[in-house]
């Protein structure tokens, strides 16, 4: 098989393409062969040595991946070799093939293509877990959704217009506004034009957001947070602009409002039942057409650098999606 592997975790650029033995799966695992693999906003910190999860070194990044069980290990008795399957594993993706652990690993309905599974489990996962959850999103709220052209953003977009939501979308340019109206998104907010809270403002007629998702941070989530309406839920989903915001903990009594984590990885690790009962939702959802990945591109595993550099530079709408042709 051959691997992405990580031995000096300075960049993306450390990275090399190696062959190496094929893993054989312990007890409770099996191995795939991986067909496609999309990059998460993790996959770019954890070879920056900037994510929460330090592995040891060496390691092979990629957290989510689809492909066929190849062997099964000792004891898994759910799967069996030619499934095709969805595993979110947090490393060892970006390779030909992987060893997981089962529970791991989600058997994939007939129709549902190797490339929109690549791109789903995450950032589906994620959103379910965040606005349905955590959030207990209800129809005819407001969802206002930040960065609405990302991999989650495009997911929450659509998982909130599923649950009968209106939703506001920002993005930074009319370019990706226009993605987020084509996918549902009832009115946009450019952070590029002008006053964020103004725009806020208008698009709610001057009731704020009922629920923000937020994956960005940053400078954004003040003036954000001072918009949302009356018992407003501000989820915090993720820091993509780098830098972790503080809030003044008297706008969320002011507001009666409540800030919310959304840590999807760990929900799924604590509570496997509703995971995979969230997850048989959005199966269902896909196969019925309302929930679909938006992949602007997809290359061959070998141009993993090219895919990293599209992402620092903030230029992927959506998921962008590796092949092993």
């Amino acid at each position: 098989m051959h691997a992405w592997l990580c031995d000096n975790p300075i960049g993306p650029d450390a990275l090399k393409w190696t062959e190496l033995p094929t893993p054989e799966p312990k007890p409770g695992q099996v191995r795939v062969a991986i067909r496609c693999a999309s990059l998460n906003f993790p996959d770019l910190l954890i070879v920056q040595n900037k994510y929460q999860m330090k592995p040891a070194l060496p390691f092979v990044p990629g957290s989510e991946f689809s492909g066929v069980v190849e062997a099964i290990g000792k004891g898994v008795t759910t799967l069996q070799p030619g499934m095709a399957v969805a595993s979110f594993g947090g490393l060892g993706g970006f390779a030909t093939a992987a060893c997981v652990d089962a529970a791991q690993v989600m058997p994939l309905p007939p129709g549902f293509a190797f490339e929109d599974a690549a791109a789903f489990l995450c950032t589906y996962g994620t959103t379910h877990h965040a606005l349905i959850d955590r959030a207990r999103l209800k129809a005819g709220e407001t969802v206002l959704v930040l960065g609405a052209a990302g991999g989650v953003g495009t997911a929450a977009i659509q998982i909130a217009k599923a649950m009968g939501a209106s939703v506001i979308a920002a993005v930074s340019s009319e370019e990706k506004c226009a993605l987020c109206r084509r996918l549902g998104a009832d009115a946009t907010v450019d952070y590029s034009r002008g006053d964020v809270r103004e725009q806020i403002k208008t698009a709610t007629a001057g009731q704020g957001p009922d629920v923000v998702y937020d994956p960005v941070g940053g400078p954004l989530s003040e003036p954000v947070f001072r918009s949302i309406a009356w018992r407003g839920r501000y989820l915090v989903v993720g820091f993509a602009a780098g830098a972790i915001p503080s809030l003044p903990l008297n706008l969320a009594l002011l507001k009666g409002a409540s800030v919310v984590g959304v840590f999807w990885g760990e929900f799924a690790r604590r509570e496997p039942g509703n995971n995979a009962k969230a997850l048989a939702e959005l199966a269902s959802w896909y196969a019925d057409g309302r929930i679909k990945p938006v992949i602007e591109q997809q290359l061959t595993m070998q141009e993993l650098p090219r895919a990293f550099e599209l992402m620092a530079r903030r230029q992927v709408h959506g998921k962008l999606v590796l092949r092993n042709d």
